[in-house]
């Protein structure tokens, strides 16, 4: 009888848990048992490892074989526990030295040919196996440069189980695998990357909104006629965003490396921004599935900007769904044996025409709906989400003139002011674990030391008087005004600050 322990990772959302595999070879009637709440996926690993050690000139077929993942109580997901299963079964087997492989964590799925091979969900396995104290992962050759991402933490890699297995058996005295390369160093943008608001023509008013949205973080709505450049305000937002800090990019790219996307060779600070289509469903958006739970595509965008062009034509249902992450920074999606968390600290923006054919802006002269069709699509937009959204600004029709100006400012010189706005911003909350004016709670702002003077706020207090706005919207206003009192370098809003933010909170919207 003989048992061998070696670790791997279970997944639930972006968190992860070590696992210890261990195999018990006993001397009964051959077979392969595995336990701990396994997934389909995970069910079908003892026929691959048996495969893969027998590729590897370790058969295992005439031994009793008991697999336990513990802790037994946490599900089990995916194809990546193949590698850990394997070495443990080939330790017991004393085909490789059980000390040797007992602190290593490995995350690979296996080919019948004993191939080690990708497995989505790297990037965090890895966090996951720094938080919890392990330094020596072995993953598959394609997932090394995801791996490498994370500091502090000794990679290796196999081309094939039998290489691994030789590898192992070479080691002599406490030596541990070679790493499989040099550290990586972090990017601030991806190259080629051209997109500048200095090639947005004419929108001066627009583009005013989109750096005070950036500054402090706070949500946007473009209303109207097609090509009037709203998605190219957009696309553009991103652009004079701060770069992300290492942790914020590392949480960024967990998400992504969850649904498979293709992380870049280097750390990369750039915000994300992400646009789906607005065919996309509930779970696409804001996450689920009837398998293993993905993130959506506001996770997706997390850290970043989350754009929805056409924002009417969304289902109404999908749209609804965005209401609690935009308030909480998280989508929570529970399900009948687990509950996953995944993070949507996004800067939303919502790109829509003033009525279905697009041309009911200004007078409406050409417009040809009818009014019902036109109050039908603005309630599209229904008003708890709109009350979430605390800049809303309509992009007009570019004019000659527009197109024949002097080029704006460049993002770079847009950035430069963000940057300083929100170094205030954070020099004022940081202590009360704030960095934006868009996360400072709406109680916090109306009462001291931090109240705006009677005089200041009166016209905003009007408006919540006479209904124009609801209390969430006084919360947003106020915090608008403190992000343009930073944008001027003003230490406390004026009553122009505020009347620009009331302005902004009430001036866009689809119905007007």
């Amino acid at each position: 009888m003989s048992i061998a322990v070696t670790r791997a990772v279970a997944l639930r959302g972006i968190a992860g848990h070590v696992v210890d595999v261990e195999c018990h070879i006993g001397h009964g009637l051959p077979c392969f048992e595995l336990g701990g709440l396994p997934d389909t996926a995970l069910r079908q690993a003892p026929q691959r490892v048996r495969a893969a050690a027998l590729s590897a000139g370790c058969s295992l077929n005439a031994r009793q074989l008991t697999v336990n993942l513990s802790p037994a109580a946490i599900p089990k997901h995916g194809t990546g526990f193949d590698l850990a299963i394997a070495v443990a079964a080939l330790a017991a087997a004393e085909a490789m030295p059980a000390d040797a492989v007992r602190p290593v964590v490995h995350v690979a799925e296996l080919g019948l040919d004993g191939r080690l091979r990708h497995v989505t969900g790297v990037l965090p396995a890895v966090l996951a196996a720094r938080e919890a104290g392990c330094r020596h992962v072995v993953v598959a050759p394609e997932d090394v440069t995801e791996a490498r991402l994370v500091d502090g933490v000794r990679i290796s890699t196999a081309q094939r189980l039998g290489d691994l297995v030789s590898a192992y058996r070479a080691l002599r005295g406490g030596s541990r695998l070679p790493e499989a390369d040099e550290p990586v160093s972090p990017t601030t943008r991806e190259p080629g990357r051209t997109l500048d608001l200095a090639d947005v023509s004419g929108q001066h008013e627009a583009r005013a909104a989109l750096t005070l949205a950036a500054a402090g973080g706070h949500h946007l709505l473009l209303t109207g006629p097609p090509g009037s450049g709203k998605t190219m305000l957009a696309e553009r937002l991103v652009t004079i965003l701060p770069p992300l800090t290492s942790a914020q990019a590392l949480e960024t790219l967990a998400v992504r490396s969850l649904v498979g996307a293709v992380l870049p060779g280097r750390l990369d600070l750039s915000p994300p921004f992400v646009a789906p289509h607005h065919s996309a469903s509930t779970a696409a958006l804001v996450g689920g599935g009837s398998g293993a739970v993905l993130p959506g595509a506001v996770s997706q965008a997390h850290h970043g900007v989350l754009f929805l062009d056409e924002a009417a034509e969304f289902a109404g249902s999908v749209l609804q769904a965005l209401r609690q992450p935009l308030e909480s920074g998280q989508v929570v999606v529970a399900r009948a044996r687990q509950r996953v968390t995944y993070p949507a600290r996004v800067q939303l923006v919502l790109a829509a025409n003033p009525c279905p054919c697009g041309e009911g802006y200004g007078k409406a002269l050409a417009c040809r709906c009818r009014p019902t069709e036109r109050r039908a699509y603005a309630a599209r937009l229904s008003g708890p989400l709109m009350d979430r959204v605390d800049i809303q600004v309509q992009v007009p029709k570019v004019s000659l003139a527009d197109l024949s100006e002097v080029p704006p400012d460049t993002s770079a010189e847009i950035a430069a002011r963000v940057q300083v706005a929100r170094d205030a911003q954070r020099a004022r909350w940081q202590r009360h674990g704030w960095t934006l004016n868009s996360q400072v709670p709406g109680p916090v702002l109306r009462r001291a030391p931090w109240r705006l003077p009677r005089g200041v706020t009166a016209t905003l207090d009007r408006a919540l008087e006479l209904g124009q706005i609801t209390g969430r919207g006084y919360d947003r206003v106020l915090r608008l005004a403190w992000t343009s009192a930073d944008l001027f370098g003003r230490d406390v809003p004026t009553s122009s600050d505020v009347g620009l933010a009331l302005m902004y909170r009430t001036q866009g919207a689809v119905a007007a």
